[in-house]
């Protein structure tokens, strides 16, 4: 049933978002160049890799750390804006479609900070992952904390990531239809009206 939800929901969200979409893509054309979206691997359900799609939101061509502060240089004026309501994740929806995401669910990583020796990641990597989840709404406002860090990534795999990883756990003990109903609608509410969960 999750998944018949996961393709309905998504394909509609795909077709009425298509338009915020292009719009989207066409100002970071305008502002930085080609391309429009970035892929990054991931590490989703079972420990296999798949391409996470977003609308690019930093400077083309640009190396850097993979866990990035708000007060990072990379992040393009759009980037900016598109961050700061989520809209940067919309195109994730073809992931769902594509069966490789869920619409709720644990947030796939990078694999520099998966360890499947460790017990937590083997229950986070036994169901699909999600574009959003109770971690992903709890520090929707992570780029605030980071920021300032000397070193983003050590911050963020010592301090942040043993908590998401508990909150994940948790919530793959108790997920239900509902539960994850009402994650989608405060996700929804707290990247359009900005309000806290």
């Amino acid at each position: 049933m999750k998944r018949a939800v996961d393709i309905t929901l998504a394909g509609a969200g795909l077709i009425a978002a298509a338009p915020l979409i292009l719009l989207a893509a066409l100002a970071i054309v305008l502002e930085d160049g080609l391309p429009a979206f970035f892929l990054q691997p991931r590490v989703g359900r079972g420990g296999r890799l798949f391409r996470i799609i977003k609308l690019r939101s930093m400077k083309a061509n640009q190396a850097g750390a993979a866990i990035t502060g708000s007060d990072d240089p990379r992040i393009t004026r759009v980037g900016r804006m598109l961050r700061a309501y989520k809209l940067d994740e919309l195109p994730q929806l073809w992931n769902v479609v594509k069966g490789e995401m869920s619409l709720v669910g644990p947030r796939p990583e990078v694999a520099r900070f998966v360890d499947p020796s460790d017990s937590r990641w083997r229950a986070v990597l036994g169901v699909r992952p999600g574009i959003t989840d109770p971690a992903a709404l709890l520090y929707r406002d992570e780029e605030r904390l980071l920021a300032g860090r000397k070193n983003c990534e050590e911050y963020y795999r010592r301090a942040i990531l043993p908590r998401k990883l508990m909150l994940n756990i948790t919530y793959i003990q108790s997920r239900s239809f509902w539960s994850d109903l009402k994650l989608l609608l405060a996700t929804a509410r707290a990247s359009f009206l900005r309000t806290r969960f």
